[in-house]
């Protein structure tokens, strides 16, 4: 995500329930009866309403791992209004008398496995509450199809309101919460799923989401736009945008990719945004270069005409404000996260300079090898433009709280991070530290802690004073060899 307001924090107490993510995969034929002919088996049980993530406790849900979720929507641009219904593939984790969902809107009916299911609200209405007509076993397998009917920019979760909409124009894009206001979810970095989306809009409108476009269904009245990706996501990286737009696409050393620009926009910024949009598939070659082979079947961008004031990285889609069509940085930002932030995840949101500081030193490696200054450069300037005592120095960008997960500084000191340790170990070994972290991570969920040993394991050096003195420590580094400043 490119930087913007920070969020507000949620108040919340912190839940005692430690949730496992050892899932199996095995599949079951059929639901057993939990605890039955099982030797100290403990009676079924209601899962933890979230994972236990420090800053937002109640985002995602004990007891649970989603493999898919299958969306089929209705959207009335006039009235804002959604109506539809999700189906939840799941694996039960332990034995669970109920289990929540992350979702915002109102629901008419719940069903598990085709059965009428119970459903209340908890937790200020983020949660929805399913109490299946059995118990689930752990180990077993299960659909939850939730049916629901609702005005989207109604409701708020953490001090968000999240839904961007006029009367012409929709896209669901927000960090790090996003998924709820439009299905629901197990809304944590830590649950990856395949994402299948149908949207239902009026005759003369386009739909444009992740992954690939599978087919158009066409009504009297209306058209369905079936889109997919291949590989699975962390739901707040999961969008639709719905409205007028112009649609590119080609293949570029054997990818495919789409770009979108909405026709709200004014005729010069079109074709401004479109110059840019175009620039995608040749910033991913570029980024290749440095970090590996692109870790998605497909790529794209789309530029709304809603003005969110932030681009983001959704999964292979970016979504971007009209910025001109020179500011190829903004590009290299978002694409740089579908490695860093999509295909390695946060472990909790508290690793968020993972995402941030990642894709802004690509920011500055992009600059460096495309005629601008260097990255040890970029660092100097920094370090010595801004004074000991500035804000930006008392962030602790290993764990900078829910209030300031996208302050500036997780996004330069970060950077700064990343050069720091370039200039400590060496350009050679350096990047053979980015490309292990890419090689050992991917797909998966990634912490500080766990790149600060991949660190240190490829450089053979102790670089626990220089981590502590960068991530932790909420005062500027000091100007050492050990610190990567001199």
């Amino acid at each position: 995500m490119t930087t913007r307001a920070a969020h507000r924090s949620l108040v919340a107490l912190a839940l005692s329930a430690a949730v496992a993510f050892g899932l199996t995969t095995a599949a079951a034929t059929a639901t057993p009866t939990p605890s039955a002919g099982r030797p100290g088996a403990t009676a079924p049980v209601d899962g933890a309403p979230g994972i236990g993530d420090p800053y937002w406790p109640l985002d995602g849900s004990g007891g649970i791992d989603v493999s898919a979720y299958r969306i089929s929507h209705r959207y009335a641009f006039a009235t804002q209004r959604l109506s539809g219904r999700t189906t939840v593939e799941l694996t039960a984790t332990q034995d669970l008398a109920s289990f929540s969902l992350d979702f915002l809107l109102r629901v008419s009916k719940v069903t598990v496995d085709g059965a009428a299911a119970e459903f209340t609200r908890t937790d200020g209405g983020h949660e929805l509450r399913i109490t299946p007509a059995r118990p689930l076993a752990a180990g077993s397998e299960h659909r939850v199809t939730v049916t629901y009917d609702d005005r989207p920019a109604r409701h708020a979760y953490a001090g968000e309101r999240n839904w961007l909409a006029s009367s012409r124009e929709v896209v669901t894009m927000n960090e790090p919460h996003m998924a709820p206001w439009w299905f629901p979810a197990n809304d944590h970095p830590l649950d990856k799923a395949i994402v299948d989306v149908k949207v239902r809009v009026p005759h003369g409108r386009e739909v444009v989401s992740n992954g690939r476009l599978r087919g158009r269904e066409v009504g009297k009245r209306s058209t369905q736009w079936h889109w997919r990706a291949d590989e699975p996501m962390v739901p707040y990286l999961a969008f639709f945008a719905a409205g007028d737009f112009t649609i590119e696409k080609g293949r570029h050393r054997g990818l495919p990719w789409l770009v979108a620009v909405s026709e709200r926009l004014s005729e010069r910024d079109q074709a401004a945004s479109m110059r840019l949009m175009r620039r995608t598939p040749h910033v991913v070659a570029g980024l290749e270069e440095d970090l590996g082979p692109y870790p998605f079947s497909v790529v794209g961008g789309i530029t709304t005409g809603l003005g969110p004031g932030f681009a983001l990285e959704n999964q292979t889609r970016p979504t971007y404000p009209a910025v001109g069509g020179s500011y190829t940085s903004l590009v290299v930002h978002e694409l740089a996260h579908q490695w860093f932030g999509d295909d390695i995840a946060v472990h909790h949101w508290s690793d968020i300079w993972l995402n941030e500081g990642f894709a802004t030193f690509m920011e500055w490696r992009w600059a460096e090898i495309h005629g601008g200054r260097s990255g040890a450069s970029t660092l100097r300037s920094y370090y010595g433009d801004v004074g000991p005592d500035s804000e930006f120095w008392k962030v602790s960008i290993g764990d900078p709280g829910a209030a300031r997960i996208f302050d500036s500084a997780v996004y330069g000191r970060g950077a700064m991070t990343l050069q720091a340790l370039r200039n400590r170990v060496g350009d050679e070994v350096f990047w053979r530290i980015i490309r292990t972290w890419i090689r050992e991570q991917r797909g998966g969920n990634g912490s500080s802690a766990e790149f600060e040993e991949v660190a240190a394991r490829v450089s053979g050096q102790d670089l626990g004073s220089f981590f502590t003195a960068w991530l932790r420590t909420p005062t500027r580094p000091a100007a050492t060899a050990g610190n990567g400043l001199a």
